[in-house]
């Protein structure tokens, strides 16, 4: 096996050797930002939807109870949020004061949560870039390999051997699906990020929509 992929690298040539590396990059990124899902538990919402239920209908000492079993992003935020609208609870402020600091406090939550997706994205633009440049170093490595063999061909003239031919054209095409099968990978890689990304963003301003609109709700009114 090791045999055959060295013959493979030096038929390939260089672009090969290009997509080689690139391939181990891709492939390290993606193990990466695996792991950085994993750790902040995107898509993970059971604990977080049942202590947000719970805020609502009034018990939010069980529901903080609840969150403090949760170390997911969402649970961070949604715990922030909670926090801070029991201080504003415990303040004597006018209904007009009240809007603004909350209005203000929801922001602040806002983009913490955007600057938190903001992380979880990162590198996904790198490889992105991977499955666009693939295909088409794979296309530049053909492209040479067929300018090589038809220059073999015209120097051989009427002695042309159409074996040497055929053996030249699929070294050229060898390059095509090197580029092919590195980008195909890392492009299902990178629409599942993206995917479990957009839902955790939908997820996340549920969440804390459910958590300012049940504030408001139990808002009283200031005499």
């Amino acid at each position: 096996m090791v045999e055959s992929s060295s013959s493979w690298l030096e038929l390939g040539g260089p672009v090969v050797l290009v997509l080689l590396g690139i391939s181990i990059l891709a492939l390290a990124v993606i193990l990466a930002k695996a792991f950085q899902f994993s750790n902040a538990r995107v898509g993970r919402h059971v604990l977080v939807r049942q202590a947000v239920t719970m805020w609502r209908t009034g018990d939010r000492e069980k529901a903080a109870q609840v969150l403090l079993k949760d170390r997911s992003l969402s649970a961070g935020l949604v715990r922030s949020a909670m926090d801070a609208i029991q201080m504003l609870d415990n303040q004597p402020l006018s209904s007009q004061e009240r809007d603004i600091r909350e209005e203000r406090l929801r922001e602040e939550i806002s983009a913490r949560a955007a600057d938190r997706l903001f992380g979880l994205a990162s590198w996904l633009k790198a490889l992105d870039l991977v499955t666009q440049i693939a295909p088409l170093l794979g296309l530049f490595g053909t492209v040479l390999g067929m300018i090589e063999t038809f220059q073999t061909l015209q120097e051989s003239g009427s002695s042309a051997n159409p074996g040497t031919l055929a053996g030249g054209i699929w070294v050229a095409l060898l390059t095509t699906a090197c580029g092919l099968a590195v980008a195909i990978p890392v492009s299902v890689a990178v629409t599942w990020f993206e995917t479990r990304l957009e839902k955790e963003r939908a997820a996340l301003e549920i969440l804390l929509t459910g958590i300012f609109t049940a504030g408001a709700s139990t808002q009283q009114p200031s005499t």
